[in-house]
Parts: structure tokens; sequence; C-alpha cells
């Protein structure tokens, strides 16, 4: 009789600079929205995880913030979720932007990248912004730089050679159980799931006005006996002045950030959603710990 193939399990980080199309492709991968995308860098603060199922395989990814240098206790943080999801994967997918020159960032990655001893797939994303011609010199660029397991030049935003990935991914994991359930395409709790939502729309509406100065946190969210899903956000900011640009002359930018979030709201829970906002002004909560310590919590 002929051997059957060992169901293979692992967690794959994703891991690069700001902007570099992270959330992008672990929703391109999982076929479905797990994270936020912005055009802002440094949207995504959490580990946010993906899971992709198929009958013989299944791909745990971890979306993490992109790297940087810290200036805030938030971003501190945010720089620990990276270290530690990288201790505790198989595998990471290093996603750099094809269109963006190499620079100082970059090596720093590749610099975190070796420490882990982990294989790295270098993942070249936005390849729709690069000329054909300039392709190969540039995967042989990085080449010289690191020894990769992988490289796939693709476009997350497009789709485009996305499909080769997991089934390489899959072909490097370990023999393991099925973690999740079929059909689960995350395990990131619902309401900070919501939370993101909102602040994705936010950080789309205002451009550069707040993006890094808003936080949201949903401390009601219930199933209502109309089948209604029941939400109240509240959205913190640094200052008055960011408060009042939220809202809005006479609540109108509000009204957008939450009729834009709702619409998503509704899409992902496939019900009806009342989604009520507040803004509020906290000063300088980046940097307290405290707050960010509760807020967690809360989530």
């Amino acid at each position: 009789m002929p051997q059957t193939q060992p169901y293979r399990s692992g967690f794959v980080a994703l891991i690069g600079r700001p902007n570099a199309g992270k959330s992008t492709l672990i929703n391109q991968l999982v076929g479905g929205k797990v994270a936020i995308c912005s055009d802002k860098p440094q949207t995504t603060r959490n580990s946010i995880r993906g899971i992709l199922t198929r009958p013989d395989y299944q791909i745990v990814f971890i979306d993490t913030p992109g790297v940087h240098k810290p200036k805030f206790k938030l971003g501190e943080r945010m720089m620990e979720a990276v270290h530690d999801t990288l201790a505790g994967c198989d595998l990471v997918l290093y996603l750099a932007d094809a269109s963006a020159s190499f620079g100082a960032g970059e090596a720093y990655v590749l610099s975190l990248l070796a420490k882990s001893g982990l294989p790295v797939f270098l993942v070249l994303n936005k390849i729709d912004l690069l000329p054909h011609e300039a392709l190969l010199p540039l995967i042989a660029a990085y080449a010289e730089k690191f020894s990769f397991a992988e490289v796939v030049p693709c476009s997350a935003l497009h789709g485009e050679n996305t499909e080769r990935l997991p089934e390489l991914i899959a072909a490097r994991l370990p023999a393991g159980p099925q973690y999740y359930p079929d059909g689960m395409l995350s395990d990131f709790p619902e309401n900070m799931l919501v939370a993101e939502l909102v602040r994705e729309q936010a950080l789309r509406l205002t451009s550069d006005e707040v993006p890094h100065a808003v936080a949201v946190t949903v401390p009601v969210m219930e199933e209502r006996s109309n089948g209604m899903l029941y939400i109240e956000a509240l959205i913190y900011v640094e200052r008055e002045s960011q408060k009042g640009i939220l809202i809005g002359k006479q609540g109108a930018m509000l009204k957008q950030i939450g009729s834009a979030a709702r619409a998503e709201i509704e899409k992902i829970f496939g019900c009806r959603a009342y989604l009520s906002l507040r803004v509020r002004a906290k000063r300088d909560w980046r940097n307290n710990s405290g707050l960010l310590d509760s807020w967690e919590m809360s989530e």
C-alpha cells in the first residue's frame, strides 16, 4: 500500500517594514478579512492570526506590526509582539516593497531574521508597481544580502502569484495536528476585530491628521433579541484638536466613519448592526503603560 503523506501544520510570521502590505497579503491568503489595511504605516498594532485550512495542511499566519524604531511605549509593545511572534513560529514570510529602495530599515529587518534562525521566504510585494525588467536584478540584489529559502514576487493587492505561497509553505512545515476547525479564518476576538474595523475607517477618512494618535476599544458588543448586533465603540485621541477632526462639523466626520465601519461589520458578521461611536481625548495615551495595560486586558 502506498504511504500517505502526514498532515502538516505550523505557524508562519509575516514580517516587514511598515506599509509593506502584510495585512493585504494575509487577507488574500486566507480568503477573508482578518486584518485591517491602510496606506498609513504602522497600521497593525497586534499580532493577528489568519488561518488557512486545506485537506492536507493548516497554516496559521501571524500578521505583525511593521518593524520600526519605537518612539512611544505603544511602539515598544508593537516591537515586543514582533519578537514574541518570531520565537513561536516555524517559518517567516519577509515582505519587502518591490517598488521601494533597499535601506537601513530593510537591513535591520534582515539582521533580526538572521538571529531567529528560521527559514525565511522573501515575498517581494507590489510588483505591479515595478517595471518588468527591474524584477530579476532586484531579486539578485536581495539574494546577495540573505540566504532565502524561497523567493516569491507577487502583488498582494491584485492576488498576482500569491496562489503559489501556501503549497511552498506547507512543504516546509512539520507534521502536526489541525489546530483550528474547518471554516475558521481567525482567532482574533470579535470585539477587537470590530475595534480594528472602526480604526481602519478613521485612518482612511482623516488622512494624515490623526492616524497614529487613534485607538479604539469596544466595551459593549451584544446580539439583541431582534437579531441585530449592538455595538458601542470608544475612539481615543491624544488632543482635543484631534477630537474635533474626528467628529467634524456637526458630527459629519464621525457619521461617515460610523457608516463605513458599520458596512464592513455587517458584511463580515452577516447581520444588521447598530454602531454607536464616541470620541475621547486621553493626553499622551501612547506613553501611558497603565492605560495600555487596561485596554489590552479589556480586549
